[in-house]
């Protein structure tokens, strides 16, 4: 590896070393990497996985909530109390209808 004379560079110069200087930060970080992910996968295959087994985990399953309200005439109409309120439950609590009336049990 040979010095530079900073000092006595242009800037065209220096802007080229630094270029260089990145590349090879950026060249070398990438081997490391390499070299660092080949020895996790070497590990994880003498335990009996591949490294996809042991970075992938479990999905999130996606449970609905609970039901909190029914419609009194058409139970097949639900609401679990969380977002926006369903037409049905406006228009009964407009029209005077106590909310815990239409309590899911």
């Amino acid at each position: 590896m040979t010095d530079a004379d900073l000092e006595n560079m242009d800037l065209d110069g220096l802007k080229t070393l630094q270029k260089k200087v990145a590349n090879a930060i950026e060249s070398f970080e990438a081997r490391q990497k390499k070299a660092a992910l080949e020895a996790i996968a070497e590990t994880a295959k003498e335990h009996g996985f591949t490294l996809d087994d042991l970075i992938a985990g479990k999905k999130k399953i996606k449970v609905p909530a609970p039901v909190k309200y029914r419609h009194p005439e058409n139970p097949e109409q639900t609401w679990s109390g969380r977002g926006r309120q369903p037409a049905w439950f406006k228009e009964l609590v407009e029209a005077g209808r106590n909310p815990e009336d239409f309590r899911a049990k």
